[in-house]
């Protein structure tokens, strides 16, 4: 399967936040990823599958990272814990930060209240591979 054919992985939206994540995931300190499980549904995709690779894109849309997913659970958001939270890669010492700082990004564009119960997809990956700018770029 060539990069093109790959699924798209996006972090948060385009601009400052997604900059960090990507860049965190390309020091190999981002490894997990939580979402809505309610966002899946509306695009009509299930989670991703263990071994499944996805083409990481930056701001500008371009393939910086290919990742590979090693665990993917739906689980009540109350469920995660401490060391998922960390490998989030975005500094949280706690759950509640997690958790807290998840809450402003779902209400950003959802108007849904997040509460114990609700559901999250909660994905572990790997970095496979670091995709180097066409020349000129970068």
């Amino acid at each position: 399967m060539s990069r093109g054919d790959l699924p798209v992985a996006e972090f948060a939206f385009p601009g400052e936040l997604r900059d960090r994540l990507v860049a965190a995931i390309l020091r190999g300190e981002k490894t997990s990823t939580t979402g809505l499980y309610a966002d899946f549904e509306e695009e009509g995709e299930g989670p991703p599958e263990p071994g499944t690779r996805q083409l990481v894109v930056d701001s500008e849309g371009q393939g910086v990272a290919v990742i590979e997913i090693t665990e993917c659970r739906v689980v009540p958001v109350g469920e995660i814990d401490l060391q998922f939270a960390i490998e989030e890669g975005e500094g949280f010492g706690t759950v509640a930060e997690w958790r807290s700082g998840h809450e402003r990004f779902w209400a950003s564009y959802r108007d849904n209240p997040i509460d114990d119960d609700t559901l999250v997809v909660a994905e572990r990956f790997r970095l496979v591979e670091r995709i180097d700018p066409p020349a000129g770029q970068g």
